[in-house]
């Protein structure tokens, strides 16, 4: 799916979520609530899973989210797969229902047989359910759901400054546990400088709406084989992290690509060593 950003096109979106966080003081607005989170769960479930059968994912599927985030440009997110007789997971979709671009990430892995870890942070732009769906090898999808409380995540100002930001952009870390074993999965943090801007974000200069410019794939590699792709979009918060679940060997590079929106791309490698665990 194609996603068009213009900034001017934000705010009705914007002034329909706040008459209806109006509407829901009313007599009955838990209930309410409840049926605009079905309705907008089935619409998104269409648009984004072709009419599929979405089905309870019980504990192969777990997310971790606070109820009220103490900000809501940078809600931490966390997702966990767990082994099952019969599934692998082959991809887990980010879905933040409310926001004016719900999919907030796809993150697809190499293999998909062994347990995954995946955690970010994301943009909040109003109260929510926060959708995790995973797909299996087998062409099952599994959901699981938080509801979390923000608002304003997604038009928030920017934290650095613009000069800062240009001279940043595209620059990235990579965080390791301090044991690293040759063939035992371990959780590694990328982090990419990036402003992420959504388009609804102003110019505190000038005061006008900053253009949409935001990282839209990332590509993660390992001795040259893969270990994740993510596809994403506005929701992601400024300066994306992601924590991700790999196997090192002894020795090897891991190497990451990653491309914006306005078609830029920016490289880095890393060498890893691990014990070797004998």
């Amino acid at each position: 799916m194609t996603t068009t950003h213009r900034s001017w096109g934000r705010r009705p979106l914007m002034t329909a979520a706040l008459a209806g966080v109006g509407l829901l003081g009313l007599t009955g607005g838990s209930a309410m609530a409840a049926q605009d989170d079905d309705a907008r769960w089935d619409m998104l479930r269409d648009m984004y899973f072709a009419n599929r059968p979405v089905e309870d994912a019980g504990p192969l599927l777990s997310m971790e989210a606070p109820t009220r985030a103490h900000d809501a440009a940078l809600v931490p997110i966390k997702i966990a797969t767990a082994p099952g007789s019969d599934v692998t997971v082959k991809a887990l979709h980010l879905i933040i229902d409310q926001n004016p671009v719900p999919m907030a990430a796809t993150f697809r892995f190499a293999d998909g047989g062994d347990p995954q870890t995946v955690e970010t942070r994301v943009r909040v732009n109003s109260y929510t359910n926060v959708t995790a769906v995973a797909e299996t090898g087998n062409g099952r999808l599994l959901k699981t759901t938080r509801f979390v409380k923000a608002s304003g995540g997604c038009s928030a100002p920017a934290l650095k400054n613009p000069q800062l930001t240009v001279a940043r952009m595209g620059k990235m870390k990579l965080n390791l546990p301090d044991a690293v074993t040759a063939g035992k999965p371990m959780t590694a943090q990328l982090l990419i400088s990036h402003p992420n801007y959504t388009g609804m974000q102003y110019d505190q200069l000038n005061y006008y709406y900053i253009p949409a410019h935001y990282v839209k794939a990332i590509s993660v590699r390992y001795n040259g084989a893969p270990v994740l792709d993510v596809q994403s979009d506005i929701s992601l918060s400024e300066d994306p992290s992601i924590h991700f679940t790999m196997v090192p060997a002894e020795t090897g590079t891991l190497d990451v690509s990653v491309e914006d929106s306005n078609g830029r791309r920016f490289q880095e490698s890393w060498p890893i060593r691990a014990n070797s665990g004998s």
